[in-house]
C-alpha cells in the first residue's frame, strides 16, 4: 500500500498540483487498485479514511432536501421510508431466490442478481440520509461525506447501467444465437463480464471524484438537492465551471447516452429476429424483452435528462432524481418478478413451500 502511494506521489510531484491535492489524487488511484484486487467494500472503507482537504473554506454543506415545510417533511419521511424498505425487501427477495434456487442458474439470472445488488446499494446511497434529514432537522453533510456519496452514487449507478447492457447481450445471444448460447455465455465469460463492469464502474466514479476535488468552495454551502452530486456542486464553486461541466457531460452523459443507444440497437436486432421463431418462442422472448425495455426506459431517460445538459436548474430536477435513485431500484425487481414466470415459480417454491 505505502509503495503504491510513494510511487504515485513521485509521479504527481512533477506536476503543478499542490501536495494536498496530489495526496488525495494518489489515494483515490490506490482505491481503484484496491478494488481491482479485492472488493468494492475495501474500496469504500478506504475512501472513508481519506483526508479530502483542498484549498477551500467550506468544510460542510447543507442539503436543501425536497421541501422546507415541516408537515411535508413528515410526509416525505413516511413515504420514502416505505419506498426504501420496499426496495430492500424486493431486491433482497430476488438476491436470495437466485442464490438458493436451483432453477435460476442461467446467465440472465446471474446478471439479474448483480442488477438487484446494484439497485439495493444505489438506493442506499441516497435514501437513508433523505429519510433521516426529513425528521432530524440536521441537514448538514461534511465535505468528506459529500465526496464519498458522489463516489458511491456514481459507482452503483454505473454498475446498474453496465449490468443492463450485459443483460441485453445475454438476451441477444440467447435469441439470435440459440445453438451457441451455452458456449458463448459460459460461467467464465459471465464472471469476466461482471468483473469488467465492477472495474468500469470504479473508473467512472473515480473520474467523478477527480472532477469534484477540482472544485474550490469559498462561500455559499447550501446544496439545492437532497444528495451530493456534481451538478448542484457546480453552482457553489468559486471558479468558472464550464470545462468541468463539459467533462461531466462527456463522462456521465456519454455513458448514459451511449449505453441507451447500444441497448436500443441490441433490442431492435432481437425483436427483428423474432420473425423466425415459433409463436411460443415469440411470446416468451417478447415477454422477457418487454420487461427489459421498460427497465431501460425508466432508468436511462431521467439520467440522460440530468447529465446531458448545461448546468441549468429546473424545478423538476429533484423529482427526476428521486425517480432514478429511489423509484427505479424499486420498480426493477417488481417488473422482473411480475413479468417473469420462472422467477415467480422459483419464489413460490423456495419461500411458500417451506411455510
Amino acid at each position: 500500500m505505502k509503495k503504491w502511494e510513494n510511487h504515485c506521489i513521485m509521479l504527481f510531484e512533477t506536476t503543478k498540483f499542490s501536495l494536498s491535492t496530489v495526496h488525495i489524487y494518489c489515494q483515490i488511484i490506490i482505491v481503484s487498485i484496491l478494488f481491482a484486487d479485492k472488493s468494492f467494500l475495501s474500496c469504500v472503507f478506504y475512501l472513508l479514511t481519506l483526508p479530502m482537504e483542498l484549498n477551500h473554506s467550506v468544510n460542510e454543506f447543507i442539503l436543501f432536501e425536497l421541501t422546507q415545510d415541516i408537515l411535508k417533511e413528515k410526509i416525505v419521511f413516511v413515504v420514502f421510508l416505505f419506498l426504501y424498505l420496499a426496495t430492500l425487501l424486493a431486491n433482497s427477495l430476488i438476491l436470495i431466490t437466485i442464490r438458493f434456487s436451483r432453477t435460476l442458474g442461467s446467465p440472465m439470472y446471474f446478471f439479474l442478481f448483480y442488477l438487484s445488488l446494484a439497485d439495493s446499494c444505489f438506493s442506499t446511497s441516497t435514501a437513508p440520509r433523505l429519510i433521516i434529514n426529513a425528521i432530524s432537522g440536521n441537514k448538514v453533510i461534511s465535505y468528506n461525506e459529500c465526496m464519498t456519496q458522489i463516489f458511491v452514487v456514481h459507482f452503483f449507478g454505473c454498475m446498474a447501467t453496465l449490468v443492463l447492457i450485459l443483460m441485453s447481450f445475454d438476451r441477444y445471444v440467447a435469441i439470435c444465437k440459440p445453438l451457441r448460447y451455452t458456449i458463448i455465455m459460459n460461467q467464465q465469460v459471465c464472471g469476466a463480464l461482471v468483473i469488467l463492469a465492477w472495474v468500469g464502474s470504479c473508473i467512472h466514479s473515480s473520474a467523478q471524484i477527480f472532477l469534484a476535488l477540482k472544485l474550490p468552495f469559498c462561500g455559499p454551502n447550501v446544496i439545492d438537492h437532497y444528495f451530493c452530486d456534481l451538478q448542484p456542486l457546480l453552482k457553489l464553486a468559486c471558479m468558472d465551471t464550464y470545462v468541468i461541466n463539459l467533462l461531466i457531460v462527456f463522462n456521465s452523459g456519454a455513458i448514459c447516452m451511449v449505453s441507451f443507444i447500444i441497448l436500443l440497437i441490441s433490442y431492435t436486432f432481437i425483436l427483428h429476429s423474432l420473425s423466425n421463431k415459433s409463436a411460443e418462442g415469440r411470446r416468451k422472448a417478447l415477454s422477457t424483452c418487454t420487461s427489459h425495455i421498460i427497465v431501460i426506459i425508466l432508468f436511462f431517460v431521467p439520467c440522460i435528462f440530468t447529465y446531458t445538459r448545461p448546468p441549468i436548474t429546473f424545478p423538476m430536477d429533484k423529482m427526476v432524481a428521486v425517480f432514478y435513485t429511489i423509484g427505479t431500484p424499486l420498480l426493477n425487481p417488481l417488473i422482473y418478478t411480475l413479468r417473469n414466470a420462472e422467477v415467480k415459480n422459483a419464489i413460490r417454491k423456495l419461500w411458500f413451500n417451506k411455510l
